[in-house]
């Protein structure tokens, strides 16, 4: 993976793991609510795995909020 997708996945994991804790969830709550192994969520929070489309929006889901707040985080490439 190129330097700025990993970039990328560690800049969408952490503002994952912010929503996460914004919302006074765990990371289990969330892969429960949305059907997902927790293992996948953590997987994700550390920016070690690109999500597909149906794994956002079971996040999305477990998370209560819709699936363009998961990209609605600051990344310096993009400014």
């Amino acid at each position: 993976m190129k330097g700025r997708d990993q970039q990328y996945l560690k800049a969408f994991g952490k503002h994952l793991d912010e929503l996460i804790k914004a919302k006074g969830m765990t990371p289990e709550e969330v892969a429960a609510i949305g059907n997902l192994e927790t293992k996948q969520i953590y997987r994700v929070k550390n920016g070690e795995h690109s999500p597909t489309l149906a794994t956002i929006i079971s996040i999305a889901e477990g998370l209560h909020v819709h699936p363009k707040e998961l990209f609605d985080f600051n990344f310096e490439a993009f400014k």
